[in-house]
């Protein structure tokens, strides 16, 4: 199946804010908006806080729905609210990120696979709006892992899915 879909943001941050910061204040590392990402297999995308992060990590690039944003401001009364505050690296609209769980697909020629829901933590209260964390389950992105070495881009780019994969 293949469909044209949107990127409307590439995110990427040097350190964690959130990751293993249980129990202590948030970091402080700003949240990168570029044009063009480097995604590299098995690695994540250079110049993000999980690339390298270990062997056949799961999350090695995390995806959320344009469509979710724009529900957020309305639904949680934040209609300013920054699409980087999910701390997500791929803004896209069009596909139904859960989907893509378990399934193979490519994205401006990268080839992905859906691994898992990003599924929303405690610190989202803090940062979107108090109750995010609730709402958000089901709709918290999409965690995948790269297959294939490339530059993904913002603006239109060619979905392609290839099909559901056996898991377990």
């Amino acid at each position: 199946m293949k469909s044209t879909v949107t990127v409307h943001h590439l995110f990427v941050s040097p350190g964690h804010n959130f990751f293993g910061r249980h129990g202590q204040p948030p970091g402080t590392h700003a949240v990168s908006d570029r044009p063009m990402v480097t995604c590299r297999a098995g690695l994540g995308l250079e110049g993000d806080r999980f690339f390298g992060y270990r062997p056949d990590y799961n999350g090695q690039i995390t995806f959320f729905a344009w469509e979710v944003v724009q529900a957020a401001r309305r639904e949680l009364g934040v209609p300013h609210l920054a699409p980087e505050a999910f701390r997500r690296n791929v803004i896209i609209e069009g596909p139904h990120l859960n989907d893509l769980i378990g399934v193979r697909f490519a994205l401006g020629g990268v080839e992905f696979e859906g691994v898992s829901e990003s599924k929303p933590c405690h610190w989202m209260n803090a940062v979107v709006a108090p109750g995010a964390e609730v709402w958000l389950r089901g709709r918290g992105g999409l965690r995948a892992k790269i297959l294939t070495d490339g530059e993904l881009r913002r603006g239109a780019n060619e979905l392609h899915v290839h099909g559901v994969l056996a898991l377990g």
